[in-house]
């Protein structure tokens, strides 16, 4: 589910930049796995909702997503800032806290 609430910055040029992310343990996009939930896009400002594909996956993999989603929407042409909000997940409040400080 995507909602784009503004002009600048485009659900489709966000969806290219997380279609470049592989989930490390299984090898496959993010994208194709369905891991991203939400993309919400106002102005500049970009929040992507996501999931892993087991909640209990090592903090590792779940810290190098999130991070992955951050770095490659931040890249993206009048991106102002991103925010990664990772669910269901047991250290999702640690994760989200370390890769949006």
């Amino acid at each position: 589910m995507a909602y784009n609430m503004g002009e600048q910055v485009s659900v489709e040029d966000v969806e290219d930049a997380l279609a470049t992310i592989v989930d490390p343990e299984i090898g496959l996009p993010i994208l194709e796995l369905k891991m991203v939930d939400k993309i919400l896009i106002e102005g500049g400002d970009v929040s992507i909702d996501f999931h892993l594909t087991a909640p209990l996956c090592p903090p590792f993999f779940a810290l190098k997503i999130a991070t992955d989603i951050k770095e490659a929407v931040s890249k993206i042409k009048g991106v102002k800032s991103v925010k990664v909000n990772l669910k269901q997940h047991y250290l999702a409040d640690m994760i989200n806290k370390e890769v949006n400080k």
